[in-house]
């Protein structure tokens, strides 16, 4: 019961950063290649959706609290049975967690991308001004 549950955590995960890996990828190809400027910036939308994987399968599949399904816990270690109520909880949980840690990746990404963004268009400004 717990493999299936691990399995299903995982292709929730999988399922969820793909859908999110597929709503931001035309939006960042556009960041970056306005950031970038060069054939590189395919490179880092490529590293960043890797990342979006690796962060929603992570942020989704939590082994440090699915272990408590499979060893015992309390004074008379007892393991925590695996009800189909927990079975939901656990699987909304990884839902919730796959898309805040997806969400606070991609935070931290836009707003780097932001900062460059001003740095670009400022050097931009500075190049103009001075023609």
């Amino acid at each position: 019961m717990f493999f299936t549950l691990l399995v299903a955590a995982l292709v929730i995960s999988a399922v969820i950063s793909f859908v999110v890996a597929r709503i931001f990828n035309k939006p960042l190809r556009r960041i970056f290649a306005r950031i970038i400027q060069d054939e590189i910036s395919s490179a880092w939308v490529r590293y960043v959706t890797f990342a979006i994987y690796v962060v929603g399968i992570t942020g989704g599949v939590r082994i440090w609290q699915l272990d408590r399904y499979i060893t015992p816990e309390g004074p008379d270690g007892q393991v925590v049975e695996l009800t189909r109520t927990l079975w939901n909880w656990e699987l909304f949980r990884t839902l919730l967690g796959a898309l805040q840690a997806i969400t606070w990746m991609l935070l931290v990404v836009f707003a780097f991308a932001l900062v460059a963004y001003v740095i670009v268009r400022g050097l931009e400004h500075r190049r103009a001004s001075a023609t």
